[in-house]
């Protein structure tokens, strides 16, 4: 491979690893529409007065006029290769993540939480990837990516920090009694219901002690391991539990992958 063909690629490290979270994130609101067509029937059949909202974040027509044109911007961040439509697109779906995130009607839902994250790593990116250099570029946006992860993983774990938690009665009550997923359904198939109960403590520690460590570790380790480590946890989560949650780790799993690109090295002829 001649040396203006790895210049090239090398070069182009940032742009693909942005290109990845915007396609990720993108991903993430379109596992997420069934659920959202949903909550926005329910939301027009069975208005809230809420006078704490002010009537633009009440408004239906604004909750779903943010989901589009926040998918629709992802998609041109993607696909554009104008560097000034790639900061105006990315500027238009943090807006529309920030609305989503403060609507009443989607304010607590962390599919838009963990897409505004993005998002904002998003903007960031595309300001500096006509100024500087791609290789200091890309560690540096790496290491905010994991960052970011390690921050939502550690918020995760102490809201998990609870005697109930460290007993798994809360996540045996939610999953393990009823809950009709292929997981949990082979749990209560192989053991009794005193087994189950033991599983379930154990499973809820687990939780809490992989969130924990990810939360203080992932963003002290190397590029290529965070995002191997990372996109492991992340989709663990969703996997063993609802796989609706893809809806906010997809985003965040792209972001994982920043770290490949930093790791990536092409060879030359000696």
């Amino acid at each position: 491979m001649s040396n203006d063909m790895t210049s090239v690629i090398q070069s182009s490290r940032p742009l693909l690893a942005f290109r990845v979270v915007q396609w990720a994130t993108l991903a993430a609101l379109a596992w997420k529409i069934g659920g959202f067509v949903a909550m926005v029937n329910c939301y027009v059949a069975i208005p809230l007065n809420q006078d704490f909202f002010p009537w633009v974040f009440r408004s239906s027509y604004v909750l779903t006029f943010a989901y589009l044109i926040g998918c629709i911007s992802l998609a041109c961040a993607a696909l554009t290769q104008s560097a000034r439509r790639r900061i105006i697109a990315t500027i238009v779906s943090l807006a529309c993540m920030s609305i989503l995130c403060i609507h009443q009607g989607s304010h607590n839902d962390m599919t838009f939480a963990t897409a505004w994250w993005t998002s904002l790593w998003s903007v960031w990116l595309a300001t500096r990837l006509p100024i500087d250099a791609p290789e200091s570029l890309i560690r540096r946006a790496a290491f905010v990516s994991r960052c970011i992860i390690s921050m939502i993983l550690l918020g995760g774990a102490v809201g998990k920090w609870t005697s109930e938690y460290w007993s798994g009665q809360v996540l045996y009550e939610i999953y393990f009694e009823q809950r009709d997923f292929w997981f949990f359904n082979l749990l209560r198939s192989r053991f009794s219901l005193e087994g189950l109960r033991t599983v379930a403590t154990w499973y809820s520690r687990n939780v809490i002690i992989v969130e924990t460590l990810g939360g203080l570790g992932i963003w002290l380790l190397p590029p290529w391991w965070a995002a191997a480590v990372s996109i492991g946890v992340l989709a663990s989560i969703a996997t063993f539990s609802n796989f609706n949650l893809y809806s906010v780790l997809l985003s965040l799993m792209g972001l994982a992958a920043a770290g490949f690109f930093v790791a990536l090295r092409v060879r030359t002829p000696d």
